[in-house]
């Protein structure tokens, strides 16, 4: 066994996880760092690293964290020995070599979604993990929020019937110059927000897609030379099921999915954020019941998972398999959308799938001030 592969289980502590959190960009600010106050039975926040000496300065102080570190100081932040695990909220482009490098350190890795920008990119980074014997987890924060797990739970009990459709709509107003906007950097709609549309699916149908087709559009926005403003698509599931999605950064914003079955369908809406108080719509038989979730802490609840995982040496759900399946999706809708055809899917098997016995509920607290930042809309 490699040297980093003992450390990682020989150097955990036996109660909190300590974390680096990689990348100050708005979801870093916003959610993640906060999320730490609401997850400090397993978690705890020992070092930032960023490219901006500000906001690691302002930062440090007020999350109380003297470990600050430059990129180019990356990899001696992995060899401190101070870190068991970093969260990864970089420009996807660079999610491979940031989560390979903590990987071959022996540090864990929960890396925000999408895992990279290619399917090859995401097997470099699981073979990374299972070499070094380290715990790999997608930073998909649904998997564990109880309107969505619920929504899983309605579906696969049968109330609605079997469920034939799947329709969402997911966009946004991005602003300009912001880094989902920048081709180079991995920006698109489908790789931000379309990457919801795509997971809902699969694991309301507990299934993968076989065939994809998708068209891209795009006004004269200057906002859109790099990347496309918005992406349809449709997904042909086992047993002749379709889900069809909108994703774009032109529109309003909007945040929605619907399951029609043959007796019912359920709606949730909003359904894919984490300021928002979600809600379900079902309706079974003509007649319509609303539910309201409450708002709660999706990141500090993630953190939790994740931390138990790594302290009890069980690999998550969501893995980094899951992760892969989303990212070899995007790539053949990209591929039909370009081709003008649909395109087969070739994915890896899944055996695990969220369910309700994943839901962790911790309070949302006060939004935060941030630092050299704005929102993304």
């Amino acid at each position: 066994m490699k040297n980093s592969a003992r450390r990682s289980k020989t150097s955990v502590p036996s109660r909190k996880i300590r974390y680096a959190v990689v990348g100050l960009g708005h979801i870093a600010q916003n959610a993640m760092l906060p999320a730490f106050a609401h997850a400090g039975s397993n978690s705890q926040l020992v070092a930032l690293v960023s490219g901006d000496k500000e906001k690691l300065a302002k930062l440090g102080r007020k999350y109380k964290t003297p470990a600050l570190y430059s990129y180019e100081q990356y990899d001696e932040c992995l060899a401190s020995e101070t870190v068991d695990a970093v969260y990864i909220a970089l420009p996807n482009s660079m999610h491979r070599d940031y989560a390979v490098r903590a990987a071959k350190a022996g540090v864990h890795v929960l890396c925000e979604k999408p895992l990279a920008v290619t399917a090859q990119e995401c097997k470099q980074i699981m073979r990374a993990a299972e070499r070094n014997d380290i715990i790999l987890m997608v930073a998909y924060r649904l998997h564990f929020e109880e309107a969505n797990l619920r929504a899983i739970a309605i579906v696969n009990s049968g109330k609605i019937g079997e469920p034939r459709m799947f329709n969402s709509q997911f966009s946004m107003q991005v602003r300009p110059g912001n880094v989902r906007l920048d081709e180079e950097l991995g920006g698109g709609a489908l790789y931000d927000i379309g990457i919801y549309c795509i997971n809902a699916a699969r694991y309301l149908f507990r299934a993968e897609p076989s065939e994809v087709f998708a068209a891209a559009a795009s006004s004269s926005d200057k906002r859109f030379a790099e990347v496309d403003e918005m992406v349809s698509a449709v997904m042909r599931f086992p047993n002749d099921r379709l889900a069809t999605f909108t994703c774009s950064f032109g529109a309003a914003h909007t945040s929605r999915y619907q399951v029609i079955g043959t007796k019912g369908d359920l709606e949730v809406s909003p359904a894919y954020g984490y300021t928002d108080e979600l809600a379900h719509r079902l309706t079974l038989h003509e007649k319509t019941t609303q539910r309201k979730f409450g708002k709660c802490d999706q990141f500090a609840a993630e953190l939790v998972y994740f931390s138990d995982c790594i302290l009890h040496r069980r690999q998550p759900e969501p893995s980094a398999a899951e992760g892969t399946i989303d990212v070899a999706i995007i790539e053949a809708l990209a591929k039909s959308a370009k081709k003008g055809r649909p395109v087969k899917v070739k994915g890896l098997p899944r055996d695990t799938r969220p369910t309700m016995a994943q839901e962790i509920k911790r309070p949302l607290g006060k939004e935060p001030e941030l630092v050299k930042v704005e929102p993304p809309h």
